[in-house]
């Protein structure tokens, strides 16, 4: 993808603090075995460090945005040196009053941009660094402002309390979907007020379809359905933490596998297809949503230069949100769909996509 369509996007901001991807689902279906290669979209680093579970023998994860990188690189450092109960602690999942303190403890292992960067911006370290970016601010408005005007904190407690399927469903439907809620949800998840204050309104450009609407549509879906009792992601929105689960990387089952193999994790500047330009070769491509922000056109030429990246057999996931892309339809003599079973995908926590999509490499 040439620089020049999203020359106009921000990239000088935390535009997220977490990867707001099932890591679950990626790792159940995309199955990186041990000793791989693999590349990842960096974001906050969350699905990069997932992968790492997997003990690879490499992960490159790579961004265009390198304030995503400085924010990848911190919860690498921390992830290296801390226990899991600190690594909570310094991230913001538990309560800590000294986490400059913390901070001053590893930041000597950080790169100097790294470093300048985070003691400009050390108020977000004392917050905790899993409240630092422009979608988070986005949902704590939401949380600030909007919800209190139509559920109150009990309402909330009982959307997540554990109930029946069927239970589920009537307290949505009866006590939950109020006219004000379908009113105020949508306006606040309209194109135009989360492009100004949720996501990039460059991230949003190739979107045709009715945003609010959507969003709406997939909210219902999943508040109306007993998954949502314990989606973190949820929890996240309407609560401010993670009070359900953790997402996978911070869990105490998963941490010490990705503390044994964090040195694996290697940090680029760049676009996904820059990797594969450099002569790397992957076995697994971990893309987030990075289609959906290109023309149709870009789209395919990306997708060549990626599959020339892919070891063979080479698997590469993805998710659609508002804009649809399939490799496998512009690309099927190239790439071939990996079934993915309904129940991971009915069990996706990213409940706002529209789809997630596996594909193999023929």
């Amino acid at each position: 993808m040439e620089k020049k369509f999203l020359h106009k996007a921000n990239l000088n901001i935390i535009h997220y603090a977490n990867c707001w991807e099932d890591a679950d689902v990626l790792l159940n279906v995309l199955a990186p075995q041990p000793g791989s290669s693999i590349l990842s979209i960096a974001s906050a680093g969350d699905n990069a460090f997932a992968l790492l579970s997997s003990a690879p023998e490499k992960l490159v994860a790579i961004d265009l945005n390198r304030e995503q990188l400085y924010l990848t690189e911190l919860k690498q450092i921390a992830i290296k040196h801390f226990e899991h109960n600190e690594f909570l602690r310094f991230s913001g999942i538990l309560p800590c009053s000294d986490r400059l303190k913390m901070f001053n403890l590893i930041n000597s292992d950080l790169s100097s941009p790294a470093q300048n960067f985070w003691w400009q911006n050390r108020e977000n370290i004392e917050k905790g660094i899993i409240f630092c970016g422009k979608f988070e601010r986005y949902f704590l408005l939401f949380r600030k402002y909007i919800l209190p005007l139509v559920h109150s904190k009990r309402d909330v407690r009982k959307l997540f309390s554990v109930k029946s399927a069927a239970e589920q469903e009537i307290f949505y439907r009866k006590y939950w979907n109020t006219f004000r809620w379908k009113l105020l949800f949508r306006i606040f998840f309209s194109k135009f007020v989360m492009g100004r204050f949720g996501r990039d309104p460059e991230f949003l450009k190739q979107v045709e379809i009715n945003v609010e609407e959507f969003i709406f549509s997939r909210a219902q879906k999943h508040l109306a359905d007993i998954n949502c009792q314990r989606n973190y992601f949820l929890s996240m929105i309407m609560n401010g933490q993670f009070n359900n689960q953790l997402p996978f990387y911070m869990r105490e089952e998963n941490y010490l596998r990705i503390k044994m193999n964090i040195n694996k994790l290697e940090l680029l500047e760049g676009y996904a297809q820059d990797a594969v330009k450099l002569g790397e070769k992957f076995d697994y491509m971990n893309l987030s949503n990075i289609f959906e922000y290109m023309p149709v056109t870009v789209f395919k030429e990306t997708a060549e230069v990626l599959y020339n990246g892919l070891n063979k057999a080479g698997k590469m996931a993805y998710w659609n949100l508002m804009v649809e892309r399939n490799i496998s339809m512009i690309l099927p003599e190239k790439f071939s769909p990996v079934a993915v079973p309904y129940q991971i995908k009915s069990a996706d926590m990213g409940f706002f996509y529209r789809d997630f999509v596996c594909e193999e490499r023929i």
